[in-house]
């Protein structure tokens, strides 16, 4: 079985670039002995020897290392065991620093950029003389932006995901990053823990390199890039600071090498197989809903037909078998040491498309062993088995109704099972500053059956989807022992986050959705199971309203920059909230010679 710790599957001692075909991309820059030519190779040498302009393919390793991205601050190191294993395989590797998106540092919302940072690495690739590329992500957007690149330019490319960080503990019991943030700041405002134990729990969430440890948006996006085909198999939920991520990372560089001489590029061995694999991982792990909006973009670069619909239809009936935080009780580093992300997989076999590929040329399947002991799980707690599910049915639900025309989704594995059913009065707030504004109001109407909305936070309102439709409750009733009410927002939510939050409502409000349109005391009815979402109006009531002063104010209208054109051309999240001038594959053509 091909892995991490088996390499790419090329015998020992034989160098992949011998297989290289005749021309490599790289040599319409380097290849000749015009002035162009020379020009190229001569900047290009800075010690670098003759042969290495001779035809070996030239790997780019699209680094989103960053101080100011902390969860990817270590990948300069994995990098550098990216080099080792492409030199070895007969390459050359380049370093390239690309666009970095923290998602706890950017403001207004790392999801704003996610978009450009595809686009100017698009370009860069498709710029220079690359032959293949190595994509080196770990936090949220990193991953999705990377994969909308390569699927856009088509070049050989395969991704190393940063890995979670290490267990933390907090007076002997575990932490999980983002989900406790969440839940202790509740604690608070509850007045059920004081804020000094509050503040003293934030050195020991973060315990090591990595991103979140919670089968966060991070983590499921790792996990998907290998469930898709497009990493190494076995590598996928290696923790950040384990050392087997930089013997991955090495046999990764060696696998590039191949990738270009067998010239495997996304559009070859990417398919609708490839989507229905990542969507059955997607439930199997219990992963965040930002994967939706994150796996519909990928496949739109790709060309390959993608719906909302197909996230019900290919994940109802997957059960759930990862039981992780926001979900369930451990963390990622539970899951590796269980026995990891093929362990899932082997479980659902059965639901996966056995003819989708991987970067290795092989089938997804053919990585996961014919027979159950071929990969087994090491801790029965953490990974169930098919048989003893943590749920039965884990697939994220598509919900549709006069509130959500082109579709909403929900994750019941992390909603309350008593509100999955639901009718309340809604309270409407109109901005994310007017929420904060009124929401601890003693005097807000407002108990436990309220629906609370929040609209004006899609990609164009905010603009940039920002993960704010987990809204905190209010602090009267969480004073009451309130701790979850149904929410509907046409923004996100972290993956790390929890509750019977109804989000990506599409249209969203400043497109002109009807969730721009219901008020403070409409009746809204939830209803899961029947996958329906509905303000309890006539069509003709709705027809007749239209979105208050208050609620048009809150919309985004930025003058300039790129908020102003992504604003103006980004899609709605029910097609991947993608700008509609880069869906679809352009290819790997190579920029007009200047020189």
């Amino acid at each position: 079985m091909t892995s991490a710790l088996t390499g790419t599957g090329l015998p020992d001692g034989v160098i992949a670039v011998t297989q290289r075909p005749t021309e490599q991309r790289s040599s319409q820059w380097y290849g000749g002995q015009d002035r162009n030519g020379y020009i190229h190779r001569a900047w290009m040498r800075r010690g670098v020897p003759s042969h290495a302009f001779d035809g070996r393919p030239q790997i780019a390793i699209a680094n989103t290392a960053s101080d100011l991205t902390p969860c990817n601050a270590h990948l300069n190191e994995v990098g550098r065991s990216v080099e080792q294993g492409v030199y070895e395989a007969g390459g050359i590797p380049l370093n390239l620093p690309v666009v970095s998106l923290g998602e706890t540092n950017v403001r207004p919302t790392a999801m704003l950029w996610r978009n450009m940072a595809a686009m100017a690495t698009e370009e860069m690739l498709r710029a220079n003389p690359i032959d293949g590329v190595v994509l080196l992500g770990g936090c949220d957007k990193t991953i999705p932006a990377l994969l909308m690149a390569a699927a856009s330019v088509d070049l050989p490319a395969v991704v190393v995901p940063g890995g979670p960080m290490l267990n933390g503990t907090f007076r002997g019991v575990p932490l999980g990053c983002g989900t406790d943030v969440w839940r202790l700041s509740e604690e608070v405002r509850a007045g059920t823990l004081s804020e000094a134990d509050f503040l003293r729990s934030e050195s020991s969430m973060i315990r090591s390199r990595g991103h979140c440890n919670t089968m966060g948006t991070a983590s499921t996006m790792g996990l998907l890039a290998e469930a898709l085909g497009a990493s190494l198999p076995g590598i996928a939920g290696t923790p950040a600071a384990d050392s087997r991520l930089l013997e991955g990372a090495h046999a990764t560089g060696r696998l590039a090498v191949e990738m270009v001489a067998e010239q495997r590029t996304p559009s070859t061995l990417f398919s609708r197989g490839s989507f229905r694999n990542a969507i059955v991982a997607l439930a199997a792990i219990g992963g965040s809903t930002n994967a939706v909006v994150h796996l519909l973009a990928i496949a739109g670069r790709l060309g390959i037909e993608l719906t909302l619909d197909d996230f019900d239809r290919i994940g109802s009936g997957v059960p759930l078998l990862v039981d992780l935080q926001p979900a369930g009780r451990f963390l990622m580093e539970d899951l590796h040491r269980a026995g990891g992300l093929h362990a899932v997989l082997h479980q659902v076999r059965d639901l996966l498309d056995p003819e989708a590929l991987t970067v290795t040329g092989k089938p997804l399947v053919s990585h996961l062993g014919e027979d159950i002991d071929d990969v087994p799980i090491w801790d029965g707690e953490v990974i169930r088995t098919r048989a003893a599910p943590v749920l039965d049915d884990a697939g994220i639900a598509v919900l549709r109704g006069n509130l959500a025309p082109d579709g909403a989704v929900i994750k019941p594995a992390a909603a309350s099972p008593h509100l999955l059913r639901h009718r309340g009065r809604a309270l409407v707030f109109d901005s994310v500053e007017d929420l904060h504004a009124r929401l601890d109001d003693p005097d807000l109407d407002v108990d436990a059956d309220t629906v609370l909305v929040l609209r004006g936070c899609g990609p164009r309102g905010y603009p940039g989807m920002p993960e704010v439709a987990n809204l905190p409750l209010p602090e009267k009733l969480l004073a009451q022992g309130v701790r979850d009410m149904v929410r509907i927002c046409d923004g996100r939510m972290s993956g790390t986050a929890y509750g019977t939050v109804v989000l990506h409502v599409a249209p969203e409000a400043a497109a002109g959705g009807p969730l721009a349109l219901v008020r403070t005391g409409d009746v809204i009815v939830l209803d899961v199971e029947a996958r329906r979402l509905d303000v309890e109006l006539t069509d003709e009531e709705l027809a007749a309203r239209q979105p208050s002063e208050a609620t048009v104010a809150g919309f985004a209208a930025p003058s300039r920059g790129w908020e102003r054109l992504y604003v103006e051309t980004v899609g709605q999240a029910n097609t991947g909230a993608d700008l509609d001038f880069l869906v679809g594959s352009s290819g790997s053509q190579v920029a007009r010679e200047s020189h």
